[in-house]
C-alpha cells in the first residue's frame, strides 16, 4: 500500500481544510502541541527571535551588520556597504540563494518553514501562545467563539487583541530598523508625528499588515500566498525527507486494543493452529486474519496541526513540517506500548525500502550548481573594490596636437565612494608612466558615500602614441593602498 492508495477518491489534493465547498473560510482551532520535537522548535525560535530583534543595534566597525534602505539605494551587509553599483552581486548572490533553497527543498522539503520561517515562528510561538494563555486550548477557544458576548468574553477578547497590537507594533519597529536603522526609528518615535509624517505612516502600515497576517490571514499565509508553499511541489520527490506518515507501519487503521512490541505477535500462532485445526478436520480454510496497523485513528495528529491537514493522507502543500503531529502521534504509540515514528521524518522511498538515498541525481545537480555560484561569489566579493571608476572618452572629440609635442584626448569620470572614507586619489598610468593628467577644474576628492563627476586631459608624447586606438590603464591610488584600476581607449593620428 502506499500513500496515494489511504485515500483513493485523492479530494484532499483538490481542496484544502481552510476552506470550505462554498469558499468560506474555515477557522482551525488547533490542539496545543507538546512533546520533545515542540520543545526543541521553542528553544530554537527563543534564539532566533532573538537574533530578529537584535540586529539592527549590532555593528561592524561603525556601520550596521544588516541595513536594508531600499528607497534610500544604501545597503550594508556584513558591516559592508553596498552601493546601486554593486547591483551585479546582489543579482549572483540572489541567484544563489534560490538555488541553496531548491538544493534544500529537494532534501529536506519545507523544513525551513517549520524550524525558522519568521511567520511560522511568530504564528506559533508568539501570538498562539498567547492565545493558548488567555483563551485556553483549541476546545475552550470554540466555546469561548460560540458563547454569547459576556464580560468574561469580552476581557478576555479585549486582552488578546490588545498584546496582538502591541507584538504586531514591536515587529513592524523592529523591521524599518531594518530598513533605516534604529537611529532613524527611534528618532521617528521620540518626535511629533507632524515632523516625521512618511515614517509615521509607514509605522501604521506595517503594524496593520503584522496585525492582519497574524490576528486574521494567519495558516492562509502557508497555505495560499507563500510561493515557497507552492515551489515545494515542483522540487520534493519520493526521495525528500519530510514529516511523513508511516503507511506501511500504520495501516490499516483500528481502534482495537494493539499488541505490544515486547510480545510476540499471537496472530501468526493462531492463523497456524486453525489451518491445523483445518487440516486435521477437513473443514475449508478461510480467508486469513488481518493484522491492523499500528494507527489507531485517534485523529490526535489533525487536531495539533495549524494548517488543518491530516498528515496520514500523504504529502500536501499545506503541510509546514512543524512535527506537532510527530509529538501527538509519540505520545499515543508511548500509551499503546508501540514504537515511537509512525510520524517521522522520512522520505516515500525510505517508509518503503527502509532506507533513505539523500544524494539523489537532482540533490547531485542542485549541490554541483550551487558549488559553481559560490565561488563565482567569492570571486566577485574578493574583486570587489571601495571605489569605483568609470573613465571614457568624451563622445564626438577627437585628439589634440600640443605644442609641447603631445598628444591629448578629453575624457569624463564618474567616481563613487563606497565607504565611510575620504579619498583624495591619485590618476597614475602604470603601462605610460610619462603621460600626464590635467583636470578641467579641481582634482576629485571622494567623500564618503558619494559620486563625483568631472573631466580631464590625459595627454602622452607622440613618440609614445604607436597606434590609431590605444588601450591605457588608469589606477587610482591613496598612498600606498590601490583603489580601483580601469582601461580606456586612446586616440592619436595615424602612423
Amino acid at each position: 500500500m502506499n500513500a496515494n492508495e489511504i485515500n483513493d477518491t485523492e479530494e484532499y489534493r483538490n481542496s484544502i481544510k481552510t476552506v470550505d465547498s462554498d469558499g468560506k473560510r474555515i477557522w482551525i482551532y488547533p490542539k496545543k502541541p507538546k512533546g520533545p520535537w515542540t520543545n526543541a522548535r521553542t528553544y530554537v525560535s527563543w534564539v532566533l527571535l532573538a537574533v530578529l530583534f537584535g540586529l539592527p543595534f549590532v555593528k561592524i566597525n561603525g556601520n550596521p551588520l544588516i541595513r536594508l534602505d531600499i528607497l534610500g539605494r544604501d545597503f550594508y551587509l556584513f558591516g559592508m556597504h553596498f552601493t546601486p553599483q554593486d547591483f551585479y552581486l546582489f543579482v549572483v548572490a540572489m541567484l544563489t540563494l534560490v538555488v541553496f533553497i531548491a538544493l534544500f527543498t529537494v532534501v529536506f522539503g519545507r523544513l525551513f518553514c517549520g524550524w525558522v520561517c519568521p511567520q511560522t515562528i511568530f504564528m506559533e510561538m508568539v501570538f498562539r501562545k498567547i492565545e493558548y494563555w488567555i483563551e485556553g486550548d483549541a476546545s475552550a477557544q470554540r466555546r469561548l467563539n460560540n458563547a454569547p458576548w459576556t464580560a468574561e468574553k469580552i476581557r478576555k477578547k479585549t486582552l488578546k487583541q490588545a498584546l496582538f497590537i502591541l507584538v504586531a507594533v514591536l515587529i513592524a519597529h523592529t523591521f524599518l530598523s531594518y530598513l533605516i536603522g534604529p537611529e532613524r526609528v527611534f528618532a521617528i518615535v521620540t518626535s511629533p508625528p507632524g515632523e516625521n509624517l512618511g515614517g509615521f505612516f509607514a509605522m501604521i502600515a506595517f503594524t496593520g499588515a503584522f496585525y492582519f497576517v497574524f490576528a486574521s490571514l494567519r495558516e492562509q499565509v502557508c497555505t495560499t500566498i507563500c510561493p515557497y508553499g507552492r515551489l515545494q511541489g515542483v522540487l520534493t520527490d519520493n526521495d525528500t525527507i519530510l514529516v511523513a506518515y508511516d503507511f506501511v507501519r500504520g495501516e490499516p487503521r483500528g481502534k482495537k486494543k494493539r499488541t505490544p512490541a515486547k510480545k510476540a505477535n499471537p496472530i501468526a500462532g493462531i492463523q497456524a493452529a486453525v489451518a491445523a485445526s483445518d487440516a486435521s478436520t477437513g473443514v475449508e480454510e478461510e480467508a486469513p486474519l488481518q493484522l491492523l496497523g499500528d494507527c489507531i485513528d485517534c485523529t490526535l495528529c489533525v487536531q495539533v496541526c495549524p494548517t488543518g491537514i491530516d498528515i496520514r493522507d500523504g504529502v500536501q502543500l499545506e503541510c509546514v513540517n512543524c512535527t506537532a503531529c510527530m509529538d501527538a502521534c509519540d505520545e499515543v504509540m508511548v500509551k499503546i506500548d508501540r514504537p515511537k515514528g509512525l510520524i517521522r521524518y522520512d522520505s516515500h522511498n525510505g517508509i518503503l525500502q527502509q532506507s533513505r538515498k539523500i544524494f539523489t541525481p537532482r540533490a547531485i545537480a542542485y549541490s554541483i550548481a550551487l558549488g559553481v555560484l559560490i565561488i563565482v561569489n567569492i570571486i566577485l566579493f574578493a574583486g570587489r573594490t571601495n571605489v569605483e571608476a568609470v573613465i571614457l572618452r568624451t563622445p564626438g572629440k577627437l585628439y589634440y596636437e600640443t605644442e609641447e609635442g603631445e598628444i591629448s584626448n578629453l575624457y569624463n569620470y564618474q567616481l563613487f565612494n563606497k565607504t565611510e572614507n575620504l579619498y583624495v586619489p591619485e590618476f597614475r598610468f602604470p603601462d605610460h608612466p610619462e603621460a600626464k593628467i590635467q583636470f578641467i577644474g579641481d582634482a576629485p576628492e571622494l567623500t564618503p558615500d558619494k559620486m563625483v563627476k568631472g573631466a580631464f586631459f590625459i595627454l602622452l608624447p607622440e613618440d609614445k602614441v604607436k597606434e590609431r586606438k590605444q588601450s591605457i590603464k588608469i589606477e587610482l591610488w591613496e598612498g600606498d593602498k590601490l583603489l580601483e584600476s580601469t582601461e580606456t581607449n586612446f586616440l592619436g593620428p595615424i602612423k
